[in-house]
């Protein structure tokens, strides 16, 4: 082993550099005020980012690739508006509408819907892989349209996301009938936690890979998809989710798949004090950026 020691390395992602040749952008939204339960996500970003030093001293042990042969690089934090959801929600699309591959830290689930926004404007509209607890499908939260449990009702409103094209995994949280009804009608597939326990990642993620097929597809991934036994520090948990070792499984057989963008999102460091969250989210971030960085040398090969 040789280099920089992991605890010394640039406070960014992976400890990457900004670059202005980037096939792939990381970037931070520390944005939370969308949340319904316990804020703090906002600290979320740099908490993944520090994790991600766990990650930098070799490459992945099974595709035998790194996140630093994309190239890659971090280009920080978006502005927000301080205290305006509609605003930030504005902010985070024009921002984001200037990377062609972005892999976004957030952050509350919310800023999914103007990053899916930007992303389709270029893609037409995107197959979804959503990783969660809820299926974040209300119509509004408490009044609020653009809380973080409603964006992917106003993506699928919009066409900005083919729901025939969407899968969910993980869901178990307490949901109204009519909003599990109106996600199913439109198409969404599900795949409850219990299920997920059942089948097994292999089949989770054939299905996946069934559902999305050879179109673009975003992947984003809300923390709490896992149980708080693997991720404490999140501002929604829910009981007997996904354990880190199956959705690290999952994500390493999607490999092929047309991926066009990336989030993790709801890591509130304040609710864990060990880093194991912000690690969870960095790593899944890790995976998919070592499936791409597959992918970019098979094409190239």
């Amino acid at each position: 082993m040789s280099g920089t020691p992991t605890f010394a390395a640039r406070p960014t992602f992976l400890g990457v550099e900004t670059r202005a040749d980037a096939a792939v952008v990381v970037a931070g939204v520390p944005f939370d005020i969308g949340t319904t339960n316990r804020s703090g996500a906002r600290f979320g970003p740099a908490a993944i980012r520090q994790a991600s030093r766990m990650l930098i001293d070799g490459e992945h042990p099974s595709l035998w690739t790194s996140p630093v042969d994309l190239p890659l690089s971090d280009v920080g934090d978006f502005a927000i508006a301080l205290g305006d959801i509609a605003a930030s929600l504005e902010l985070i699309e024009q921002q984001a509408s200037t990377y062609p591959h972005l892999v976004t830290l957030g952050g509350d689930h919310g800023i999914t819907l103007p990053l899916l926004r930007a992303c389709a404007k270029r893609r037409g509209p995107l197959g979804l892989i959503h990783f969660d607890a809820h299926v974040d499908t209300w119509s509004d939260n408490f009044g609020q349209p653009y809380a973080h449990g409603s964006m992917f009702y106003h993506a699928i409103n919009e066409g900005v996301v083919d729901a025939r094209r969407m899968i969910q995994i993980g869901i178990r949280s307490p949901v109204q009938r009519e909003v599990y009804d109106w996600t199913i009608g439109r198409g969404v597939t599900i795949i409850a936690a219990q299920e997920a326990h059942e089948i097994g990642p292999a089949a989770v993620a054939s299905k996946i890979v069934e559902v999305v097929g050879d179109g673009p597809v975003y992947l984003t991934f809300d923390v709490d998809a896992l149980d708080p036994a693997f991720a404490p520090g999140t501002g929604t948990p829910e009981i007997g989710g996904l354990a880190t070792w199956q959705a690290q499984s999952i994500i390493r057989k999607l490999g092929g798949l047309n991926f066009v963008g990336m989030d993790v999102v709801e890591v509130a460091p304040a609710y864990d004090l060990s880093e194991i969250t912000a690690l969870a989210g960095a790593t899944m971030a890790w995976e998919y950026l070592c499936l791409l960085a597959k992918s970019a040398g098979a094409s190239s090969a």
